[in-house]
């Protein structure tokens, strides 16, 4: 049984029919978010709910996609939590934990958010996507899109690293180089699609990719014994992992699946792009774009997100806080992660061990504080930072 119940605006709660395909709020224009019948849930046990399938897809009783002919899966999800003891022992900190979501299908976590996304689309009668990426979700829409049998066109920076665009046309996607950043891709990407007749499934201008994040915290739950950790920092450009984390502590306390006081969250940029920090640390609600942004990270290089409320409400809610880097730090980082841990760290997991250095150093993380810091995908696929650092 599916218990998907309707689509919900973020912002001005207007209720949306959970069964047409669409995008953003037709009132405000802003994210919709998947609702489910909780009290229907609640009827049955977790036990009952939690499949023991070895992926994300043990959560679908909280999923949309309502035929399961539809599920387009390659296994992702369930990526180890792992103890990072050497780290851990360097640093003072007697609970450190890395989730290591380079596990998963094409080495990244953007293959939870594009499984559902194309699972759902496609359920909806979409036949084929675009997508704007600094390259690991345009992988990822690439492989998904390939399983299923469907259209894919991605638009990522010229100045990508050649492993992402290499991977989507091996998948058999069509490539798109744009001169310029993320936010261009964008704009070409949407052009591309009202012309062709495509879905786009862009960050958060769908309602899907977030409820395949969201498993990031149903799965740090479980591997927890069904609590929750005290902080998790996260890398963050247009954060639907984390604001996917919080829909699911939100979904899962209504269901009496966790109790207690939830982590606090903690966001992680680059000093070069951090436009999220900037509003955060100036109180506002939202974020205004980033002039002129630039980071070894690309993954956090987004100037302007769609969901910088939601981000923001979050890190709030959860009594966190934002935090920026430097360059410098993130490749000095990235590396220790890999040399010390044992895990092919991307720059952005690097960026979450500079951050985790910068709170310890500031007294806001305490030694006895259990903390998961994310390594978001490996780093095989960015030859020229790996090269750099070696050289060094």
């Amino acid at each position: 049984m599916n218990y998907l119940t309707h689509l919900e605006c973020s912002f001005c709660r207007k209720e949306h029919d959970a069964d047409r395909l669409q995008t953003l709020c037709n009132n405000c224009g802003k994210p919709l978010l998947a609702r489910y019948d909780i009290d229907g849930l609640k009827k049955k046990s977790r036990r009952a709910l939690v499949t023991g399938e070895p992926s994300m897809w043990r959560y679908r009783a909280v999923f949309p996609v309502r035929e399961e002919q539809y599920e387009v899966n390659l296994g992702e999800g369930l990526t180890p939590l792992v103890p990072a003891s050497r780290l851990g022992r360097k640093l003072g900190l007697s609970n450190l934990f890395i989730k290591d979501e380079s596990q998963n299908p094409t080495g990244s976590f953007k293959a939870r958010g594009l499984s559902m996304a194309v699972s759902k689309a496609w359920e909806l009668g979409a036949d084929g996507f675009v997508i704007p990426s600094a390259g690991n979700a345009a992988g990822a829409l690439s492989a998904y899109a390939a399983r299923a049998g469907l259209d894919a066109r991605v638009f990522m920076p010229d100045t990508v690293p050649a492993p992402f665009r290499n991977e989507c046309e091996a998948l058999g996607a069509r490539v798109t180089l744009v001169k310029g950043l993320i936010t261009d891709c964008g704009v070409e990407s949407r052009r591309v699609a009202n012309e062709k007749g495509l879905f786009d499934v862009s960050t958060l201008k769908e309602p899907y990719r977030l409820e395949g994040k969201k498993t990031l915290g149903y799965e740090l739950a479980e591997q927890f014994g069904w609590e929750l950790p005290d902080v998790i920092i996260y890398p963050t450009g247009g954060g639907t992992g984390l604001v996917g984390m919080w829909k699911a502590f939100d979904e899962m306390e209504k269901l009496g699946w966790i109790s207690g006081t939830r982590p606090r969250m903690v966001v992680v940029q680059s000093d070069g792009c951090a436009p999220v920090v900037r509003a955060f640390d100036s109180g506002s609600e939202s974020a205004e774009p980033w002039e002129n942004p630039h980071t070894v990270a690309e993954g956090i290089q987004v100037p302007s997100a769609v969901g910088d409320f939601l981000i923001l409400k979050a890190v709030r809610e959860s009594r966190g806080t934002a935090v920026s880097v430097s360059d410098e730090f993130i490749i000095r980082d990235q590396m220790q992660m890999s040399r010390m841990e044992g895990i092919s760290c991307c720059p952005e997991g690097g960026a979450t061990l500079s951050a985790l250095k910068s709170l310890l150093s500031d007294g806001w993380i305490s030694s006895g504080e259990s903390v998961v810091i994310f390594n978001t995908g490996t780093g095989l696929k960015y030859p020229g930072v790996f090269n750099g650092i070696i050289q060094r």
